[in-house]
């Protein structure tokens, strides 16, 4: 009998990724038939299974579920040319593949990725069949609604990124053999198909949330949903609805630039006024929960160039391409890499806690990312002594963004004096001058330079070199082994294929 992702899907699910999570998150029936049950109660904790579901990641680069860990981050920042694979050279030779563009289609990380996201967007549609028999209001129901298929959409999108076409599953199936008959369930729908979807998700979502509040802190809202929509709009190069979107979270008056840029990815910058929407940790549950591994699979490697002792395992670290790229006095690129000092008498590093790391003898790299560090000191971010848990925010959408969205959408609709100035809004904070860029060549330029300073280490670096054309030539004069209609995508796992019976197709060139 033919296997579909769906089932196992389900079955991740089931096995119970989410250990932290109450059982009733879990409890589905065993091939995903939708509940038939009305309590309300039960939708709402289903819907907290959905948000939990973006906390999903792995241990040791095993091919069970991730969104957001480690598999994550070599998909997004190890990948580019923002950051080099880290650590030892030998340790975890699937991340060296990724980075190096050796990538084969049975690579764990890989997989990872795929089961994580069907995992999560099999949650998703668990919770809106529940949702659609819960007893609530209208208002309430199309709230939740909106706040699962806004996460279902983001899922979507990730997946559309980076494997292209992809299944379109947006039901529970009735049983194992619907799974395995309805050819939506076992084959790849078109890049165009899968972008529907998910304008169609972010659009609802838009229209039924409200904007954001104090009461509603770590929700999705109608800002976020708007601000996704407009970059699902961006990588269509849809450039008037782009700036519509954006221009509507900016005159809604809710979001604007904190002016500390240090202190946006730390503890005190989480839900700030910059925030559009950031993966929670301890909001929807136990205040020692935190993304699988996030932080310290990407702490320094601190303890002697064998191993580690300290604060972890050393990947992801970035780049000297991206160290030397920093205009001069740009104060985001202290606040982004963590530099080893090695020199003058007093060698070392001390954090922002006063954490001291020792000269360059004693870690294994002389980079770190800054922006997934968490202190362990209990008196500055809360820490419960699990490192793997960490209780680190993901920044997944800031208005930071969403002036640089406006910019380049403002550009190519041909008003780059608008442009500029909200570009130079964004240097000003990283404590530089106006721009020079004056033609729309030259702007777009400068719009993309900035994107990739201001957001460096915070996962859209690949993505946006795919979407600008500029991926292979970028890649290549960074010394990555990077290969032109192919390696902009991921290979779908071989083990997919396998289980959908051959129906499933591979990428270009795998």
């Amino acid at each position: 009998m033919k296997h579909t992702l769906i089932v196992i899907s389900i079955s991740l699910i089931l096995f119970g990724i989410f250990t932290s999570c109450s059982k009733e998150f879990l409890d589905v029936p065993v091939q995903g038939q939708g509940t038939t049950k009305t309590d309300p109660a039960l939708a709402q904790n289903l819907v907290t299974g959905v948000y939990n579901s973006l906390l999903a990641g792995e241990a040791f680069g095993g091919d069970g579920g991730d969104t957001h860990g480690i598999s994550f981050i070599a998909a997004t920042n190890i990948m580019s040319d923002d950051a080099d694979k880290g650590s030892t050279p030998s340790d975890q030779s699937a991340l060296n593949d990724i980075d190096n563009f050796t990538i084969s289609p049975t690579n764990t990380f890989v997989a990872a990725l795929w089961n994580g996201y069907y995992t999560g967007i099999s949650k998703a549609n668990q919770a809106l069949v529940a949702l659609s028999t819960a007893s609530l209001t209208d208002v309430t129901k199309n709230k939740l609604i909106g706040e699962v298929r806004f996460i279902r959409g983001y899922y979507y999108f990730n997946l559309v990124r980076l494997f292209g076409k992809v299944p379109k599953v947006l039901r529970v199936p009735k049983d194992a053999q619907d799974a395995n008959t309805d050819p939506e369930f076992q084959t790849r729908a078109s890049v165009d198909t899968i972008y529907n979807v998910i304008i169609q998700d972010l659009q609802f979502a838009a229209n039924n949330l409200p904007l954001r509040s104090n009461a509603s802190v770590g929700h999705v809202d109608k800002g976020a949903a708007q601000t996704l929509l407009a970059k699902v709009y961006m990588y269509r190069k849809e450039w008037q609805k782009v700036f519509d979107l954006t221009q509507e979270v900016i005159s809604s008056g809710q979001y604007d630039l904190v002016a500390d840029y240090s202190t946006i990815w730390r503890q005190i910058g989480d839900n700030s006024i910059e925030s559009v929407f950031e993966i929670q940790t301890g909001q929807f549950n136990n205040s020692d929960y935190g993304i699988q591994g996030y932080s310290v699979w990407q702490g320094p490697r601190v303890g002697g160039k064998g191993g580690w002792t300290d604060l972890g395992f050393g990947f992801g670290t970035p780049s000297a391409n991206l160290v030397n790229a920093y205009e001069a006095n740009d104060v985001r690129k202290a606040s982004t890499i963590i530099v080893i000092d090695n020199s003058g008498q007093h060698k070392g590093t001390v954090l922002f806690d006063g954490f001291r790391i020792p000269s360059a003898d004693s870690v294994q790299n002389l980079y770190y990312n800054y922006k997934a560090y968490h202190s362990e000191n209990s008196s500055i971010e809360t820490f419960n002594g699990n490192r793997d848990r960490k209780q680190k925010n993901v920044h997944l959408l800031r208005y930071a963004e969403v002036l640089l969205m406006n910019a380049e959408a403002a550009n190519e609709l041909g008003q780059s004096n608008t442009a500029t100035t909200l570009l130079n809004r964004i240097r000003k904070r990283a404590g530089l001058q106006d721009t020079n860029a004056s033609s729309q060549t030259d702007v777009r330029d400068a719009i993309w330079k900035e994107r990739r300073f201001e957001l460096a280490m915070e996962h859209d670096r690949f993505f946006d070199l795919v979407r600008q054309g500029r991926a292979a030539q970028v890649m290549q004069a960074a010394g990555k082994n990077f290969v032109a209609g192919k390696n902009e995508l991921l290979p779908v796992p071989s083990l997919q294929i396998a289980l959908s019976g051959g129906q499933l197709d591979q990428n270009n060139g795998y």
